[in-house]
């Protein structure tokens, strides 16, 4: 059964490629004049690149999405202030040009001149006011709302519902001005991020929470706009001649599929129906490393688990820690995820800086600390956690209540749900089910507290460790197992006024340490990104947070 469904939406893949032309189009005068023509390009057209960067989304809202595959896409159909270039550094966008002030409180950008958006209506200063409104907006319920905006002059206010005391200004049409309440040294990545690109007002006040739901109402301003739209299926899109860098915006058409499952893609893959695939099944692994298709680069971030801290007993430190260590990190990373993950030692993994030139966070810690998980202490790390399940009031599992460990099925998360389902009965004696979900639903799930234990996994925004400490902050709209602590939500605090560099790491240690001791969360590995492209496929660019730009690609 399970072969005859992969084999069926491969074909469906394959089809919805070819019959592009006879999909419903954007092309009614709004969206642009090309789209008909594009989509009914030829696969093997080099106009027409075909990638899959994952399974269909719970939203495309920028301001209400935290995924990453949602996040590529929108990348490539919206545009913020500034963004990133090929080597990750940030460079004007929207904006021509900015000045910061000598305090770092005040940001003026400029924009550039005859911005428009895709239906061809002007793009002004306004549109990123509103936008940005409508992040700190609580009607909204942005996710990452407090965490890119509560630097900003007025955001508890706002936060409160008056919007007008956040420190935004349009002067003219072209001048947009930030006030910030304290200096923020990454606020320049704030500004490239995917939640913060403008969105037009006029469409979502005539649409509401439905603007996303079809071609002809997601209006945007990037390098391509969604021409069509088949629900869970692809996105396809189509190179915005109303876009300020077209000229230098490669394919016509970018057909981007949503496959669920990395078999199906995997199979698209091989018939030559995608250009880009980062899903394969990893039982391929061993052979596709061998391919020139086969790329792996560092990806910073942590894959970890979260418990559901307002439920018994994971309100209890000991349970939490104690379901923690019994897991072997060096067996997850290295056999189970094969090697393509790093086991976690500490929360904050590789590839974050710290307050010297060049140092590393995570060698810091090391350090300074040592490492909360001994990954040749294995042994010594299970008796704890079963001396602490007993403190709990617990041993060997005695009165412990069933439970369910979330996840969605891609990648290693089922094997290494399997796993800790194993270790928590053989070792602990609990009894643990496993909740498969659709991506969708369990993003969903997660975030409105209805799992016990969930799957979580995290990649960097920008380099700074607060950016994932951030998450552990009881106001943090990305905290969904809603840990919760009065002393670490305090230096969490005080350190967003420290403009001390030493100071401030070390206040990030801090709190690190604090989340370590409460295991509010159980890291279990680090990240690496795995992907296959065409050998003809060039200039895609990767960056370390977890994108892929497309915009800038070619064919040999």
């Amino acid at each position: 059964m399970k072969k005859k469904i992969f084999l069926g939406l491969s074909m469906a893949v394959a089809v919805s490629l070819a019959a592009c032309g006879g999909q419903k189009s954007a092309d009614n005068g709004k969206q642009g004049s090309d789209a008909t023509k594009a989509e009914g390009a030829e696969a093997s057209d080099n106009s027409v690149l075909n990638v899959e960067i994952g399974p269909p989304q719970e939203t495309i809202d920028p301001a209400l999405n935290n995924a990453r595959e949602a996040a590529n896409m929108i990348n490539h159909t919206f545009e913020g202030l500034l963004r990133y270039d090929k080597d990750g550094n940030i460079v004007p966008a929207q904006a021509e040009s900015y000045e910061k002030s000598d305090d770092g409180l005040t940001y003026t950008f400029h924009l550039r001149d005859g911005l428009k958006w895709s239906d061809g209506t002007d793009l002004t200063a306004k549109d990123f006011l509103y936008s940005w409104k409508r992040v700190a907006d609580p009607a909204t319920a942005a996710p990452y709302a407090e965490e890119l905006l509560g630097m900003v002059k007025g955001y508890k206010e706002a936060a409160g519902g008056n919007l007008d005391a956040l420190g935004l200004e349009a002067p003219d049409d072209k001048t947009f001005v930030i006030h910030l309440a304290y200096p923020c040294s990454y606020f320049e990545q704030i500004c490239a991020f995917a939640v913060m690109v403008p969105v037009q007002e006029a469409t979502i006040e005539a649409n509401g929470d439905a603007w996303t739901n079809t071609a002809e109402t997601y209006v945007s301003n990037g390098p391509y706009y969604v021409s069509a739209y088949t629900q869970d299926e692809q996105y396809v899109l189509t190179k915005n001649p109303n876009y300020w860098d077209k000229d230098n915006v490669t394919f016509e058409t970018i057909n981007w599929l949503l496959v669920k499952d990395s078999n199906a893609a995997y199979t698209a893959y091989n018939q030559g129906d995608l250009d880009f695939s980062r899903d394969f099944p990893k039982e391929e692994l061993e052979s596709v490393q061998k391919t020139a298709d086969y790329h792996i680069d560092p990806l910073r971030g942590t894959y970890f688990m979260i418990f559901n801290c307002n439920k018994e007993p994971f309100n209890n430190p000991k349970v939490r820690a104690a379901l923690s260590l019994a897991l072997d990190r060096d067996y997850i990373a290295n056999s189970i995820m094969q090697g393509l993950y790093s086991p976690a030692t500490n929360f904050v993994g590789t590839g974050v800086s710290d307050a010297k030139e060049g140092s590393s966070f995570e060698k810091v810690t090391e350090e300074k600390y040592g490492n909360a998980f001994d990954l040749k202490g294995y042994d010594a790390q299970l008796a704890k956690a079963k001396e602490l399940l007993a403190e709990a009031g617990y041993p060997n599992g005695e009165g412990f209540p069933a439970f369910s460990y979330s996840t969605n099925d891609t990648d290693y998360h089922k094997p290494v749900a399997e796993y800790a389902q194993d270790v928590w009965k053989k070792e602990l004696g609990l009894n643990c089910s496993i909740n498969i979900l659709e991506w969708a639903s369990f993003t969903a799930d997660r975030r409105s507290g209805n799992f016990d234990i969930a799957r979580q996994g995290w990649l960097y925004d920008w380099d700074d460790p607060a950016n994932m400490l951030n998450l552990l902050v009881t106001t943090n709209g990305n905290n969904d197992g809603k840990y919760s602590s009065t002393e670490y939500d305090s230096i969490m605090d005080k350190a967003k006024t420290i403009t001390d560099k030493a100071a401030y790491y070390d206040a990030m240690h801090e709190a690190e340490q604090l989340a370590l001791k409460d295991a509010a969360i159980a890291p279990i590995a680090y990240y690496n990104d795995t992907w296959l492209q065409k050998e003809n496929l060039k200039n895609v660019w990767h960056h370390p947070n977890g994108f892929w730009y497309f915009m800038h690609a070619t064919k040999e």
